[in-house]
């Protein structure tokens, strides 16, 4: 196995296992699920330094941890699209791996700014949407009568992937400003 390969295995894993780590650490806790934490961010680093295919398996890797704590899992379907669709969807930040790796080596900081908060938007925006689905199908009971499923939906889980998606960007800018060798890739 060439030692490219054997530190992406490792970083995806250490990666996955830190995001579930932060998970842990006292944050904003919704009263029926989601968070507002730092644990997206460590998802978001493997996109960006390994791309699509790291930040995809390292968000699966972070939602099938989360199933091992025993969540409140109605269906394998509402399983699959809130542990395995919506944290793998994280990953696809990583489709602009090549754009942030490149503007760090050009020392552009805007254009690793623009990029950076591309990337975690449409990861956040596309496990928001599992999540809203979710919402929609799966955990009907929450909602006030009087207001519409999407409705809640909508305004349950905005309330937390918002500030998560701010958070995010703001943490994973800073740490690619501090620490770019660090974080570059040059394996």
């Amino acid at each position: 196995m060439s030692s490219k390969r054997t530190l992406f295995m490792v970083e995806v894993a250490i990666f996955a296992a830190l995001a579930l780590l932060l998970d842990f650490i006292p944050s904003i806790q919704m009263p029926n699920g989601g968070s507002i934490s730092f644990a997206m961010i460590p998802i978001f680093i493997v996109a960006f330094r390994w791309g699509l295919k790291g930040g995809v398996l390292a968000g699966l890797l972070w939602g099938l941890l989360q199933l091992a704590f025993g969540p409140d899992i109605k269906t394998p379907l509402q399983a699959f699209i809130e542990y395995g669709f919506a944290f793998a969807a994280l990953g696809v930040a990583g489709i602009f791996a090549k754009q942030v790796q490149q503007s760090m080596k050009e020392g552009k900081v805007v254009k690793r700014l623009v990029f950076i908060t591309l990337g975690v938007f449409l990861g956040s925006a596309l496990r928001f949407l599992a999540h809203f689905y979710a919402g929609i199908v799966f955990w009907a009971e929450f909602a006030p009568e009087d207001q519409a499923l999407w409705l809640y939906s909508l305004i349950y889980n905005g309330s937390y992937m918002l500030p998560s998606f701010i958070l995010s960007t703001v943490v994973v800018f800073i740490l690619f400003i501090k620490q770019p060798k660090t974080l570059l890739r040059t394996a």
